[in-house]
This record gives structure tokens, C-alpha cells and sequence, in this order.
């Protein structure tokens, strides 16, 4: 079993103690990724659309560093701050994965680490012929 931890350089990996990806063999795990932008403040405060869309773009970086691309993830959970904007969310969501159409669950949680954060998504792939 080969295990490759994955980093984005997220301050809080150190401070926490995790990575952005953890890849065994052919499965990549991507932890709960949150809207933050490249200087390490909150992306797009109070736009639950952009902050999801942002909370791909990492996932999609970390995959990518794993060996995958997105086409490749099997699922998604997205944690949302407030359940009845789940449709924005959802929006940026289809627009990477309509014709990946992973198992995704929307959940409703009481806060984040950061208040201005929405939105936070964890993600799971597999690569095909590895």
C-alpha cells in the first residue's frame, strides 16, 4: 500500500495536523476544503456561489497534484452554513460536475472555522487503471 500526503499550503495543515489530499494507491481523499483565498483570507465573503466554486478549484489543484484530474472524483460532500441557499451551492457544484454526477450530499452544519466561510467541501476519487 503506497500512502502520498498532498499539500496546498493552507496554514492551518501544520497548526491542525492534516493534508489537503491523502492518496492510497489508486484513492484519493481530499479533506474538508474551505473558501480561501491564495493570501489566506476568506474568497468571496458572503457570495455562497464563488465560495463553492473556490472550494473546487482547490480540491480540483489537490487532485491534480495526486495524479487524478476531476473527472475522477466519486464523491462530494458539501457543508453548508445555511441550508436554505443550498441551490447556489448547488449551481457551482453542476457546473464541474454534471457529467461526473459523483454521490454528493448536502448537509446543513451550525458554523465553520471562520464565520465568513459558507461553505466547506470534502471529496473522495478513485483512478480508473491504477
Amino acid at each position: 500500500m503506497e500512502r502520498r500526503n498532498i499539500s496546498s499550503g493552507s496554514k492551518y495543515e501544520d497548526s491542525i495536523g492534516f493534508s489537503r489530499a491523502v492518496r492510497v494507491d489508486n484513492r484519493i481523499y481530499i479533506s474538508g476544503t474551505a473558501p480561501i483565498a491564495d493570501d489566506g483570507s476568506t474568497a468571496f465573503p458572503g457570495d455562497l456561489y464563488n465560495q463553492t466554486k473556490r472550494c473546487i478549484d482547490i480540491i480540483r489543484e489537490a487532485i491534480k497534484a495526486a495524479g487524478g484530474q476531476l473527472k475522477d472524483v466519486v464523491r462530494t460532500r458539501i457543508y453548508l452554513t445555511d441550508i436554505a441557499n443550498w441551490e447556489e451551492a448547488a449551481r457551482a457544484h453542476g457546473e464541474y460536475f454534471s457529467e461526473i454526477k459523483p454521490a454528493s450530499t448536502f448537509v446543513e452544519v451550525k458554523g465553520l472555522i471562520k464565520k465568513d466561510w459558507l461553505v466547506e467541501i470534502e471529496a473522495q476519487a478513485i483512478l480508473a487503471g491504477n
